[in-house]
């Protein structure tokens, strides 16, 4: 399974897998099921009511399907419906939320990849590329991941080693209690990729020892505390 690591903008790494040729397909499948349902329940409603659609109710009904899959992905954070069946999902492979100019990068590029060559030249990319990208995802800076990470438990870990240093010996100013909730923080934070609580905890924190942590991130800063507290308490201890 080919992963691929995306910087949070929490400074945070986590191992996301990349979506598969074969996930992309059952989620283009999708979605034309989708748009097929959508001109199937006009030409449906057309035919009970007996009226004529014409030109321009015509033109109305196409436009949707025209820019099915840009306007889920601006609408639906990087999704469309196949991608969110098959939890799959547009990313930055900096990190950050893709923009409205990305999203439109590939919307474009998709007439090359997929409309005019009939998937022929994504395919080709996509199982090319080692970040399984598409002619629209290079242009765009982008990649589709699967919307589960892998090793958290193994990334959660906590330890302080043989002659470990004590970065921030304030740290004793904190309780049992004071760092078990950073622990279960640090360990809710990967497990449902939400680090905001960690950036109010990290403050708290601050405000009880005094602590400066310089250039180093929530995440960073939360385990060398934990990691400083047991150095005094536990010894060794995984969260």
């Amino acid at each position: 399974m080919n992963t691929i690591k995306i910087r949070t903008t929490q400074h945070v790494e986590v191992e996301y897998p990349l979506a598969s040729v074969g996930d992309r397909i059952v989620a283009h499948i999708i979605d034309m099921v989708v748009m097929g349902v959508w001109l199937i329940g006009w030409a449906a409603f057309f035919a009970a009511t007996g009226l004529d659609g014409g030109a321009i109710l015509g033109f109305l009904i196409m436009v949707p399907m025209v820019f099915y899959h840009l306007l889920c992905e601006i609408f639906l954070n990087g999704q469309s419906v196949g991608k969110k069946a098959r939890d799959l999902k547009v990313v930055k492979l900096s990190g950050g939320a893709p923009s409205l100019g990305d999203y439109l990068l590939r919307w474009l590029f998709r007439l090359v990849d997929t409309a005019a060559s009939q998937g022929f030249v994504a395919l080709i990319t996509i199982a090319a590329s080692n970040k399984g990208q598409r002619l629209g995802d290079m242009a765009a800076g982008t990649c589709v991941i699967r919307t589960r990470a892998v090793r958290k438990r193994e990334s959660a870990m906590v330890t302080t080693e043989e002659g470990y240093q004590v970065r921030f010996p304030e740290v004793h100013l904190l309780t049992d209690q004071d760092v078990a909730i950073i622990r279960k923080l640090l360990y809710k934070a990967q497990k449902y990729n939400n680090y905001e609580l960690l950036e109010k905890m990290a403050l708290r924190v601050r405000e009880i020892t005094g602590i400066q942590p310089g250039e180093l991130s929530e995440w960073d800063f939360l385990q060398t505390v934990v990691k400083d507290y047991h150095h005094y308490t536990h010894g060794e201890v995984e969260l």
